[in-house]
């Protein structure tokens, strides 16, 4: 993808200079005075990030409002064979032993060989799993069931008898020539494999969330169900493989019926299940330390992010259209001027923001008059001065958690210290030392306390450790022997995953590319339509509406697994060894991740973030135990009334957190950032007064403002007030200056390639069956190597006349020439 193709039109009518466009009408002008109003009144957003969202939103986006009808169903098939074994009783009148009775019955007929008979059985195990909602009276005893009943399941081998059907039916051909030959594919033809998934699912979300009345049986059935998902106890390989090779068959064509959003959402919560999630990734990052003998690290980031609050968002450029219509109209008035959020936490203020309002270059939202109040340029002297500090915003009380100063603990790599110590080597001495960094002979007694204050803020990662101890590994291979390599669901994944790993992030990148809104459709696109589209279309403006909203939350619920399921890899992948963290970001570069995530976040991001793709009455379980509310087009266009839709903040923020991990510490990626101009894309999503989506912004245009040039960092000195509060400082970085690399020369493909080289290293040496087929011992005694016994062809023997003939007699051998002296 080139970098033309990011210059999309946006959708607010300002071009990515940030400039007005020419209005169309007063319809237009009025839309764009509503926008840069809400920008400057568009409150916080009380957003906690987490692993997944509340359950009950969990388990509602499992399922597609056009699937609703099949509810009911799933009940009727339920009952009508209940009614024959349980006589009029309920099942949850029924004692324990009663109900594992039944659900062996079930068991049992779900290996017929009838299928429909069979998908009766798997709806009524479904409306168990679902929690009998027609013998409930609140959503609260139907979650409580479910959970009752999921457990009984998996007790009963359910998942294991499910896991055999999954398999019948990815290799059912016959069904997936049928669906490749149909124009139009419809929820019909992925029934069965929608009602396998759905009980799956469901099991692997209820047993994976832990609860405080949990019971001891179920806490240790939790634990082997985990390890069973992560172990090769389903068909050779950990379950989540087969999911894969699922998403790559259905992106390769060859299954358009696959229903990919319950499959999306089961791989996610399968890896997270199995993996662990963001606060077991801190406590394995703890451990991993510790067993390294590394310090302990400065800070809980999660705690600390947690604790952030959002800064103003930037002004928009009709809010300095405004100003300078006011100045114009000679409005001299004098206001104090209000403190922006992001400095309450510190309690000082910088007193040369307002010193430069001209426009800039790329994008001129980030001057401060929109947020500041309007200040005359005669009164500029008063802001030199520093004003006294105003009364603080929130009780003393609330501010206890709250840093004094910046929030985090700033770091420096050991090449930091000796690249300084190279430098000033060079300018004191004249020669240098290599990577020595502890002689400090000859040099000034600045620079040795320049020295002591680095080395007291030196961090090493895990990552370093490892790489270290992989160059070891490949110097000395005969020396060192063999490495012992635990065998943690990560390493086990990572072992599965790694022959067709490129086919998986390319599958998973192209849906995630169909279901981004800023997409076009195409014709050669992939269809994820395929378990949202009913059979028949709708005919009504209501059933339209409804359908529209429909899809739309589709696509933001694949995106959300996509973005999730990417991150945690990202993350585990880093923890176990740094280069298969490495493999997987270099396969998401070169699939155009990079262009990919900025053409997402290339769109009106509030209204993304605002959007309510949502009708509440038809969600999971309310739908099925409460009465059912006659829909209209007005209940319909009013949705919810969340300030925010979660899922979408949650996979902004998670396609953010990705777009770091590729970036970091990669000159060239970095780079890529900047002729893709991002900047003014990132800008922009800073409007979003989210503290932990703005911490990842403002890391991403950090590492890219030394190559924005002068002219931009004056313009948007809000911006880099920003990044200095809150994202961590790298103590000799040049980072606000950019006077040490601007002329390094920008050599992606080199860069690539070493990179490309130490993990094919890593892969040969670790994963190779034949890996040291060169350092083999050779056997040197004649007794033994003929006393070897030789694997020959069964058919040998009638031929070994004439091999004899053809290798031994007609060949001359010149003996006199053994009796020579050499």
């Amino acid at each position: 993808m080139q970098p033309e193709d990011m210059e999309v039109p946006l959708i607010n009518n300002l071009n990515d200079n940030g400039d007005r466009q020419r209005p169309k009408g007063k319809d237009v002008f009025k839309d764009q005075q509503k926008e840069s109003e809400s920008s400057m009144d568009s409150p916080n957003l009380e957003f906690e990030y987490g692993d997944t969202d509340m359950l009950t939103a969990e388990l509602s986006e499992l399922y597609s409002y056009t699937e609703e009808p099949e509810f009911a169903l799933n009940r009727d098939y339920f009952e009508e064979d209940f009614r024959s074994h349980a006589r009029g009783r309920r099942w949850t009148e029924l004692m324990v032993e009663e109900q594992k009775a039944y659900v062996m019955r079930l068991l049992d007929a779900l290996e017929v060989t009838d299928r429909d008979k069979r998908l009766k059985v798997a709806r009524a195990i479904l409306y168990l799993a679902q929690g009998v909602f027609d013998e409930c009276d609140t959503e609260v005893d139907a979650l409580h069931w479910s959970r009752h009943n999921v457990f009984l399941l998996y007790d009963m081998g359910i998942f294991t008898a499910l896991l055999e059907l999954l398999s019948m039916e990815i290799d059912n051909n016959q069904a997936c020539s049928s669906a490749v030959r149909k124009p139009a594919i419809s929820l019909a033809d992925s029934t069965e494999l929608r009602v396998l998934l759905s009980i799956m699912y469901l099991m692997v979300e209820t047993i994976r969330v832990q609860t405080e009345d949990d019971r001891p049986e179920w806490k240790s059935a939790r634990e082997v169900f985990k390890s069973e998902l992560s172990s090769p106890l389903y068909n050779g390989e950990p379950f989540a493989l087969l999911l894969f090779t699922m998403v790559t068959k259905f992106c390769s064509m060859n299954a358009p019926h696959f229903p990919m959003k319950k499959v999306l959402l089961l791989l996610w919560k399968t890896i997270l299940f199995t993996l662990g999630g963001f606060e077991e990734l801190q406590e394995m990052k703890v451990r991993g330390r510790e067993r390294l003998n590394l310090p302990p690290l400065p800070e809980d980031s999660i705690k600390v992010v947690r604790a952030m609050r959002a800064a103003s968002p930037p002004a928009s450029a009709m809010e300095l259209i405004e100003q300078q219509q006011q100045q114009k109209r000679g409005r001299r008035s004098r206001r104090p001027l209000v403190k922006q959020d992001s400095l309450d936490t510190y309690n000082e203020r910088d007193p040369f923001k307002n010193d430069d309002t001209r426009d800039e270059e790329e994008d001129p939202e980030d001057t401060d008059s929109g947020i500041e109040g309007e200040v005359d340029p005669l009164d500029r002297d008063v802001i030199i001065q520093p004003p006294p500090p105003p009364p603080p915003l929130r009780p003393p009380n609330e501010r206890v958690n709250i840093p004094k100063g910046l929030p985090w603990v700033p770091k420096v790599r050991e090449k930091d210290i000796e690249h300084f110590l190279e430098t000033s080597r060079n300018k004191f001495i004249g020669f240098t030392l290599g990577n020595d960094i502890e002689t400090l002979v000859g040099l000034p007694r600045p620079i040795h306390e320049s020295v002591k204050t680095l080395k007291q803020h030196k961090y090493v990662s895990i990552a370093e450790v490892q790489i270290k101890r992989e160059e070891e590994l490949q110097q000395c291979p005969l020396t060192l022997g063999e490495e012992e390599v635990e065998e943690t669901p990560a390493e086990m994944l990572y072992v599965g995953m790694l022959p067709n790993l490129s086919q998986y992030v390319i599958a998973l990148l192209k849906l995630l590319l169909a279901a981004a809104p800023t997409s076009k459709a195409k014709t050669d696109s992939i269809n994820i339509l395929a378990d949202v589209l009913p059979e028949e279309m709708p005919i009504t403006v209501l059933q339209s509406m409804k359908l529209g909203i429909d899809v739309n939350r589709h696509k933001e619920i694949v995106v959300k697994a996509i973005s999730a399921l990417l991150l945690l890899l990202l993350k585990h992948f880093k923890l176990n060894h740094i280069y298969q963290f490495e493999i997987v970001s270099q396969h998401l570069v070169f699939a155009n991740c990079i262009p990919l995530i900025l053409k997402f976040f290339n769109q009106n991001i509030m209204s993304y973030i605002s959007a309510k793709n949502s009708i509440c009455v038809l969600d999971f379980p309310h739908c099925v135990v409460h009465e059912m509310p006659e829909l209209t087009a007005e209940s319909l266009e009013a949705g919810d009334s969340n300030q925010f839709c979660w899922r979408n903040l949650f996979s902004c923020i998670n396609l953010l957190r990705i777009l770091n991990k590729l970036t970091k510490w990669k000159h060239s990626r970095t780079m890529m950032l900047v002729v893709f101009k991002s900047a003014p894309i990132l800008k922009r999503a800073l409007k979003v007064k989210q503290a932990m989506m703005q911490l990842y912004v403002l890391k991403l245009l950090k590492i890219q403002t030394k190559y924005l040039g002068r002219q931009w960092r004056k313009s948007n000195m809000k911006t880099m007030s920003a990044i200095y509060q809150k994202v961590r400082h790298r103590l000799n970085d040049d980072w606000a200056y950019g006077n040490d690399i601007d002329a390094r020369p920008w050599d992606f493909q080199a860069e690539e390639c070493a990179l490309r080289e130490s993990i094919e290293k890593f892969n040969s040496r670790r994963y190779d069956k034949n890996k040291n087929g060169d350092f083999m011992p050779v056997d040197n005694c004649l007794q033994s190597v003929l006393g070897q016994r030789v694997e020959l062809p069964e058919d040998f023997h009638y031929s070994y006349e004439m091999w004899l003939e053809r290798e031994v007699f007609s060949q001359p051998i010149q003996w006199e020439g053994l009796l020579q002296n050499p």
